[in-house]
């Protein structure tokens, strides 16, 4: 069989030559602790060809990727981001933002030019982000009329939710109680604070097993939560924003832990699956940092109606019945092996039939995780501005990108063995983002 030639566009050193390399990723957050093979340590440096591309046919190249800093206040009194900028906007980015204000500001927004303006990257500023990623996934309708009533409805929603869900079971008794008894007898309820053994039901009591005891439920829960919580402690440590011993960051933790909480007791057939603090991160980070003061304050709020929409489109990723189904994780890395094969099938049969790399060993955490553990921060809200944006899905663009990973770093892998690729592949060089994303939209069918 004739294998297929690679072009030479994937080889180019256009994209990541003039400029210095990302910082290398962040350490692999032990939430991520139960696949198969751990995340290696040591950082590898990424190798490149030569020979520039032609510019691309659907993606125009985005400015150079933006660096987080952290900025706070060391009185850790700032409520909004601990990052900003170091490279000033290039005339590219001054010019999409502008289009993107322009478009935002329209009555009825496209959301097919949105998405086209979106998936090149968006400005790092203005609250934009926060903005435009409502609007891709399905959080705030295209009619900027209804804005205000629908985000005051689902914020309205959260909070019912945070009051009946997130409450201790004695609390529960209690306000049954109240509710009973102040029909009979207002003024002898508001007196009374404990209840009587004989008043106490099967059900209401602490030791019931049964199904609909409150209290069972509650201890059922309890190995959940503390394993949320355990997780959410974990989630970038390298960050001020979400871990460190200032109240700001407590409070981002505090939000984080409800969001999931809530999530897993409405969603009984996913629950919680360890991850999942790091796809919900990004949102509330972008929500939490938005410049309106409203919508940072409703940050949380609007983070779990997002993540909810997100995982929408994952939520088979994260239900363990499924794992062996057509739509299960282990079918959708067959995809990208598939995908692999079908755009360079020597290094498909070099990695899964010479050196037997399985790439479940590697893709599974960059496909349940949406890559946020393979790239520094601000690379990866980058990426997730093409998943987003993508109108196929976030799905299908994943897949592309994924493989563009792969065929970016081939000249390495074609050289190496089981060890050397799967350490490479677990503990993927820095990148030049842009040019990754380029390669990945020429996988397009």
């Amino acid at each position: 069989m004739k294998k297929k030639k690679v072009p030479d566009w994937l080889n180019s050193s256009l994209w990541s030559s003039s400029h210095s390399p990302s910082p290398p990723p962040p350490s692999l957050s032990s939430a991520t602790a139960d696949l198969p093979i751990q995340q290696q340590n040591s950082a590898v440096s990424h190798a490149a060809p030569s020979q520039p591309p032609s510019p691309p046919a659907t993606v125009e190249a985005p400015p150079e990727p933006q660096k987080i800093h952290d900025s706070r206040p060391k009185n850790d009194t700032h409520a909004s981001a601990d990052a900003t900028f170091s490279s000033s906007p290039s005339a590219d980015e001054i010019s999409r933002q502008a289009e993107l204000l322009a478009e935002l500001s329209k009555k009825m927004i496209d959301m097919r030019e949105l998405r086209r303006l979106s998936c090149q990257g968006l400005p790092d500023g203005g609250g934009l982000r926060s903005t435009v990623w409502k609007l891709l996934l399905g959080y705030l309708p295209p009619d900027r009329g209804l804005w205000s009533s629908e985000l005051a409805k689902k914020r309205s929603q959260y909070k019912h939710f945070k009051d009946d869900i997130l409450v201790n079971p004695s609390e529960i008794t209690r306000r049954m109680y109240n509710s009973t008894s102040s029909d009979a007898d207002d003024g002898k309820a508001e007196s009374r604070t404990l209840l009587s053994r004989s008043e106490i039901t099967h059900g209401e009591h602490p030791l019931s097993l049964g199904e609909t005891s409150v209290w069972n439920q509650f201890f059922q829960d309890t190995e959940i939560i503390d394993q949320i919580d355990r997780d959410v402690k974990r989630t970038h440590p390298d960050m001020h924003f979400f871990c460190s011993e200032s109240q700001f960051a407590k409070s981002n933790q505090e939000a984080l832990k409800n969001i999931l909480i809530i999530f897993a007791k409405l969603n009984p057939g996913v629950r919680y699956v360890q991850g999942m603090n790091e796809l919900l991160a990004p949102l509330y980070y972008v929500f939490k940092n938005d410049p309106d003061e409203e919508n940072a304050a409703f940050a949380e709020a609007d983070s779990f109606f997002c993540f909810v929409e997100l995982l929408s489109g994952f939520r088979d990723n994260f239900v363990k019945q499924l794992d062996n189904s057509v739509v299960g994780i282990r079918s959708t890395i067959t995809r990208l092996s598939q995908l692999l094969k079908e755009h360079d099938e020597e290094l498909w049969r070099h990695l899964e039939i010479t050196c037997k790399v399985n790439p479940q060993f590697y893709a599974f955490r960059w496909i349940t995780l949406l890559l946020t553990q393979e790239f520094n921060f601000a690379d990866s809200l980058h990426i997730w501005d093409t998943l987003l944006s993508d109108p196929e899905g976030p799905q299908e663009t994943l897949m592309r990108i994924c493989c563009a990973m792969l065929i970016l770093v081939r000249k390495r892998l074609l050289a190496g063995d089981f060890t050397s690729n799967l350490k490479l592949l677990q503990n993927y060089p820095s990148t030049n983002i842009s040019h990754l994303l380029y390669v990945a939209n020429k996988f397009r069918v």
